[in-house]
């Protein structure tokens, strides 16, 4: 049986680590392809598609009794390259790569549907699926390994259900920082962190795999792993979403069945509740000289109604539909944002090993610069795991004193002995525009260093690459969390997810003229990169010019307060909250 949210609530601390350590396991796992792609070849997927060495024996023979012999050109050696026993090919490559595309763009994607789904019906059921088709795919890979001359078209399939299952459990762990409070944005920024850093699975189960452990046993082993993600989740998951911090208080439940409350509600909605019933109270008088209207309302002359209880709960999150919240200026400059960014490190990742190789040393030999651009892609590789002890960085920055706000639903009673305390959506659009300003500024400072060519200096663009690239997730993330209604925040961040994910889709064209009318030579293609990204510096200006009008609105509001009315048809004016 599913938990309640308050026995999930309970259970938070252990939801929270487990989810980091699932992320790490299960997410963006196809994020370390290079590490994957060694292991299938040497595994012989796809093999048959490279012509077989006996074949050339047979031509060489042929060739020196007609004293036409002809030494081999390297691409002729290329072809008949071998590992673990199984040739190896450039037909290979392009097969395994087109698998692996397909995974990722599901990576991508898929996340817009899923967002709308998770936001309907909640988190558990996707996880559950998620982890079902994680543990599946690897169950697929060990099954094509048996007998890959006949099942390698199995990897399609399987890399698919990894791309769907590990977004399934990463987008679904995103809601789980409502029950933080004001720690959402830092625990947000710890999922993405450990989403991002899942890159170096792979490589890490390679290094298992060099060790001589069967690659068979290790995919088993970790389907069961995945196994016991779903059993994790279906006994500490609720079946309802996870409401935001300020819509409920997870830890008072209270049933008002004196009031003819026939459904629980929770403690900071009880304010809100029986403050309208008080109105209701103070109003009474006035409906005795409307009796037509008095006709209707009756039998909720002492309670309130059910419907008007859900009308009052919910008028604040309905006020913003779903298509004002995408063509706000937030949303609409956060676009812009996050596709600059992912194509500026979507690139870097897809050019890397020819942008090393152009800044190794020309008197190298091509063995010696590939050894060497082996060395930095596996530094880099490592350095991935920066990405979760970073990311809550900006997350902290996000919740920065948040503590010391007033509570949304408690701005009426105030105490004036007691000190002035911040406006809270005043205070996240500030940390919201640091956040960003400090981002975007480390994404500039990664394209200056990628124009200068030493190796060396590359070992800080992998930093500065790693740490934006878990910093602009987890701003936009807890920006969201910050303005938008938490009922759409899977679907903004789906949205959000699947235009910058096509937008990064012209790293190709870059990637094709870095190598053709450039020559191999990426300066020009970073030198526009690095112009393009100036507009991300694009929605902290505007954070700014709106963190002004809403402190001018609330000094408004401070200077002029209208507290007073008439009430009862009597000279007396009264106050009420």
């Amino acid at each position: 049986m599913a938990p309640s949210l308050a026995t999930a609530f309970s259970r938070r601390w252990w939801m929270a680590v487990t989810a980091v350590i699932e992320n790490l396991l299960f997410s963006a796992v196809l994020l370390g392809w290079g590490s994957l792609l060694i292991m299938l070849k040497s595994e012989g997927f796809y093999s048959y598609l490279c012509k077989e060495s006996g074949n050339s024996t047979v031509q060489n023979l042929s060739e020196a009794a007609n004293g036409t012999m002809v030494s081999p050109t390297a691409k002729e050696k290329e072809e008949f390259l071998q590992m673990n026993g199984w040739t190896v090919c450039k037909e290979q490559d392009e097969m395994l790569n087109l698998a692996f595309t397909i995974g990722s763009f599901l990576l991508s994607a898929i996340t817009l549907p899923l967002g709308i789904v998770m936001d309907k019906y909640g988190p558990r059921k996707l996880r559950l699926l998620g982890s079902a088709s994680f543990a599946l795919s690897c169950i697929l890979i060990a099954y094509g390994a048996k007998d890959p001359r006949n099942l390698s078209v199995l990897i399609f399939v399987a890399l698919a259900l990894n791309g769907f299952g590990g977004m399934c459990m990463t987008f679904t762990s995103l809601t789980l920082p409502n029950m933080f409070g004001d720690l959402r944005s830092t625990f947000i920024a710890l999922m993405i962190g450990s989403y991002a850093s899942s890159a170096v699975t792979f490589p890490g189960i390679k290094v298992i795999y060099d060790l001589g452990v069967a690659f068979i046993t290790i995919l088993l082993v970790w389907a069961g792993c995945a196994g016991l993600v779903f059993i994790n989740c279906f006994f500490n998951w609720p079946l309802e979403p996870f409401p935001g911090p300020e819509d409920m208080d997870y830890t008072v439940k209270i049933k008002f069945s004196w009031l003819g409350f026939d459904h629980k509600i929770t403690g900071k909605q009880f304010y809100r509740q029986v403050t309208t019933v008080g109105r209701r109270l103070s109003v009474g008088n006035s409906m005795k000289n409307q009796p037509k209207e008095l006709a209707t309302q009756e039998g909720n002359k002492l309670c309130l109604s059910t419907v008007d209880l859900e009308v009052q709960c919910k008028a604040a999150e309905e006020s913003q539909s779903f298509m004002h919240s995408i063509f706000s200026p937030i949303f609409m400059l956060s676009l812009i944002t996050m596709c600059v960014t992912q194509l500026r490190l979507i690139f870097y990742m897809g050019a890397m090993n020819s942008i090393l190789e152009s800044f190794s040393d020309r008197d190298l030999t091509t063995v010696e610069k590939m050894e060497q651009v082996d060395t930095y892609t596996s530094i880099f590789g490592v350095l991935q795991l920066l990405c979760l002890l970073t990311a809550p960085v900006i997350g902290y920055i996000m919740d920065w004193r948040l503590k010391e706000c007033e509570d949304e639903n408690e701005k009426q009673v105030k105490d004036p002995t007691q000190p002035k305390k911040r406006d809270r959506k005043i205070q996240k659009i500030s940390n919201a525009t640091r956040a960003f300003i400090f981002t975007n500024l480390l994404l500039v400072g990664f394209g200056v260093t990628c124009l200068v060519p030493s190796l060396h200096l590359q070992i800080l663009s992998f930093v500065l690459h790693t740490i934006v690239r878990g910093f602009i997730h987890s701003a936009v993330g807890g920006l969201y969390a910050a303005v938008y209604p938490s009922s759409q925040f899977g679907s903004l961040t789906g949205m959000q997810s699947l235009i910058s994910a096509l937008f990064a889709l012209l790293q190709q064209p870059l990637f094709m003229a870095m190598m053709g009318p450039l020559e191999g030579d990426p300066l020009w293609v970073n030198v526009g990169l690095l112009a393009v990204s100036m507009l991300g510096f694009c929605l902290p200006f505007y954070l700014l010019c709106y963190g002004k009008q809403l402190r001018r609105q609330k000094q408004e509001r401070e200077d002029d307060p209208k507290i007073y009315v008439q009430i009862n048809n009597s000279t007396n004016s009264e106050a009420f909250v």
